[in-house]
């Protein structure tokens, strides 16, 4: 079992990563694992409102292509493995408790699921990048799936290039974002 210490030590080394070692792939069955164990994540009524697309090989170069719009993620290329997360319907319990809240928490269940992932691609002793800026057209050529399919992320993982070099993590205060409150 995890303790804390490790937990902490987790947190601290994980970061977003742009630089890519292209050479060197992704065992199947570890990203099978890593996607396995994000799974698991909690989510509103147990919906689990989402499908992992694991893309390797000439297949994410494709899918990267789908990610780099004016320009941006030219990284993704490099990536060995991306993993594309859709947006499916939860459970009715889910469905329901979101039309009498007027908060539908499937945003919040995939971002669970998100961070599950990263944090588990980290312990494994890879990299990942989570990526916001994508064509959700492209990309859902590049898997098949029926145009308006939501793709709300999208997680490049693989190793970095030898000598990238983790970052202090720079936070606001916790006087800024942290408030303990007693009776």
């Amino acid at each position: 079992m995890t303790n804390l210490d490790e937990l902490e030590q987790l947190y601290l080394t994980r970061q977003s990563c742009r630089a890519f070692d292209g050479n060197r792939t992704v065992a199947p069955a570890l990203l099978e694992r890593i996607c396995r164990l994000a799974l698991l994540s909690p989510s509103a009524c147990n919906a689990q409102p989402w499908k992992l697309y694991a893309v390797t090989g000439e297949k994410a170069k494709t899918l990267a292509r789908g990610l780099q719009d004016m320009g941006m993620n030219k990284f993704a290329s490099e990536a060995p493995a991306l993993i594309a997360i859709t947006e499916s319907k939860g459970n009715i319990t889910a469905s329901v408790g979101a039309r009498i809240k007027d908060n539908d928490f499937t945003h919040n269940d995939i971002g669970i699921l998100t961070a599950h992932l990263v944090l588990a691609a980290e312990a494994a002793g890879l990299q990942s990048c989570i990526l916001g800026w994508r064509n959700e057209k492209k990309i859902c050529e590049a898997l098949s799936l029926p145009v308006g399919t939501r793709i709300p992320e999208v997680v490049a993982i693989g190793y970095a290039v030898e000598g990238y070099e983790i970052r202090p993590k720079k936070r606001k205060s916790e006087k800024e974002t942290l408030i303990f409150i007693n009776n």
